[in-house]
């Protein structure tokens, strides 16, 4: 883990990429704090915080290289997309009942505006 101190003066300390691995492992777990990995394995909080950052750009790099090595062309491309066919809303439909008398009025709801400037003149 951390290096010895030989002969009094303070040195940095290095860590096995091993130790390294670990806490970035540590840090990937949903809902756990880089804060609280770094501080419970003796650490400071930025220095895990780069070792994550570290970690996901070597993997990013790592996934890149077969695509680099074949000489595809990572560009941005238009990609198009099949969307599912929309079907217009139902009509609104509103039940009205007092006592014994039921009314039901059905309303294109392309004219929902209409229906709700009806319905406020019916219930005032």
């Amino acid at each position: 883990m951390p290096n010895q101190i030989s002969d009094g003066r303070r040195r940095r300390r290095t860590h096995s990429s091993e130790f390294k691995a670990q806490v970035v492992a540590a840090c990937s777990h949903p809902g756990i704090s880089i804060a609280a990995v770094a501080t419970a394995n003796g650490v400071n909080a930025n220095l895990a915080r780069r070792w994550v950052i570290e970690a996901a750009r070597c993997a990013s790099d790592a996934t890149r290289l077969p695509a680099r090595a074949v000489g595809v062309a990572q560009t941005p491309a238009f990609v198009a997309v099949q969307l599912p066919c929309t079907q217009p809303a139902p009509d609104i439909r509103i039940e009205l009942r007092r006592g014994a008398t039921a009314i039901t009025v059905h309303w294109p709801s392309t004219e929902a505006a209409q229906c709700a400037a009806w319905m406020r003149e019916l219930l005032r």
